[in-house]
């Protein structure tokens, strides 16, 4: 090609669009235009989605972060209760402790009371039971039961005994009574006839004795004076 066809082309392209035009249809740039185009509308559509994705993953990002400071917060509350669980746990725990402290003194208590008003009432009702029984005294019959007949083992055996016109007469003084004692009491006469060979009458006073006591006092053979 010649210098001056060469710069005819030239200029026709930059000054006559309609040839430079034809030119680039014959080039097929139109195509190529075309295929550019439609590839930079998938990369906006593309780009469109990456930040549609980024913002969702920012939402999802700060749900978590919010969930997690509310488990976080849960987990202090939980381990606030925990210590509050723990320190009630351990005033119970004392006070259990103390409960079965006062129960024990309260039993010590119960038993040395017990004890020592039965006492009191074995020795103010003597005096009346032998106004009653019409005899000088009573007195004490102690004897070592080695094959346990009363209580199941041997043991020594004690009760307050009166002789009337000869009559022998077991007299078992309780500030209270039930069947129980009421079964002791008549094995008491059994050692004493089985020992003695004298079969006693058997007399219980105590101010309180339940249905069940009377009952049996009564299938037992035993007289029983009572407030009740």
């Amino acid at each position: 090609m010649s210098v001056d066809l060469r710069g005819l082309l030239l200029r026709l392209l930059r000054e006559d669009e309609e040839f430079r035009l034809a030119v680039m249809g014959l080039l097929g740039y139109s195509d190529v235009k075309s295929s550019v185009d439609r590839l930079v509308e998938a990369v906006n559509e593309l780009t469109r989605a990456v930040r549609a994705h980024e913002e969702r993953l920012t939402r999802l990002e700060n749900a978590i972060e919010e969930l997690t400071k509310a488990v976080k917060e849960q987990s202090k509350a939980i381990e606030e209760l925990a210590k509050i669980v723990k320190s009630h746990e351990d005033r119970l725990a004392k006070v259990e402790e103390a409960i079965k402290a006062f129960d024990r003194r309260l039993m010590a208590l119960e038993a040395r009371w017990g004890v020592e008003s039965e006492e009191a009432f074995r020795n103010a009702m003597r005096g009346v039971v032998e106004g009653i029984l019409g005899v000088a005294t009573v007195g004490k019959w102690v004897y070592f039961d080695k094959d346990g007949v009363v209580y199941g083992h041997p043991s020594q055996v004690e009760v307050d005994v009166a002789i009337r016109d000869g009559t022998h007469i077991l007299i078992e003084i309780k500030a209270s009574a039930s069947s129980g004692d009421a079964l002791e009491f008549s094995r008491v006469g059994k050692l004493y006839e089985t020992v003695t060979g004298i079969k006693p009458r058997l007399v219980l006073v105590t101010p309180f004795i339940d249905d069940r006591g009377l009952e049996a006092a009564r299938k037992l053979g035993i007289e029983v004076y009572t407030s009740v």
